[in-house]
């Protein structure tokens, strides 16, 4: 998929905007690179658009030496609206015999371009600011758990990050995920 100019040019205001907004969260990264490195990556952008577009609010948060890429989460304050109402993945959708969700977590990511948060991910976004204190959302579950029928979802109560479970074919209003993109 391939944003419009037009498109890409309003979405980069958009992460401008935000990146502006939001210097703790990506402290000794520059403008000019994420954006230098977007207008040469345009393929990233339809991603990035889904993030923005499905109420992710996706930002910039860390830079990898390693591969010399930008890192964007969604840090919207609660988990993306858009996002909500789903199970774990597409097994867990097909094993409801009743009132299915729209969609699953794992199939919604795959088809935006994105993966879901994993633990460590979720626990840095929450040094960033706080999240999901009155949502919860579905992170990357360890094979081992998911064999056994269970998925993970995380958020914050009480002054404390929470990783919990879940049979990973129930879904909640308030469950929704959120996802990184490497560009």
């Amino acid at each position: 998929m391939k944003l419009s100019t037009e498109q890409q040019k309003e979405l980069l205001g958009i992460l401008k905007l935000r990146f502006e907004k939001n210097m703790n969260r990506h402290i000794g990264i520059e403008w000019a690179g994420v954006q230098a490195k977007l207008e040469a990556n345009t393929e990233k952008l339809w991603p990035l658009n889904e993030m923005e577009i499905t109420g992710g609010e996706p930002d910039v948060v860390a830079y990898d030496k390693n591969t010399g890429e930008y890192i964007f989460f969604d840090c919207a304050a609660e988990s993306p609206k858009g996002r909500r109402s789903v199970c774990y993945d597409h097994e867990a959708l097909e094993a409801r015999k009743e009132h299915k969700p729209g969609n699953s977590a794992v199939e919604m990511a795959h088809d935006m371009g994105i993966e879901l948060l994993n633990e460590e991910q979720y626990r840095e976004l929450q040094k960033l600011g706080t999240f999901d204190t009155k949502t919860s959302s579905w992170i990357k579950t360890p094979a081992g758990i998911r064999k056994l029928g269970g998925a993970i979802f995380a958020d914050f109560r009480y002054g404390t990050i929470f990783i919990y479970h879940n049979g990973a074919e129930s879904y909640y209003a308030a469950r929704g995920f959120r996802g990184a993109l490497r560009v």
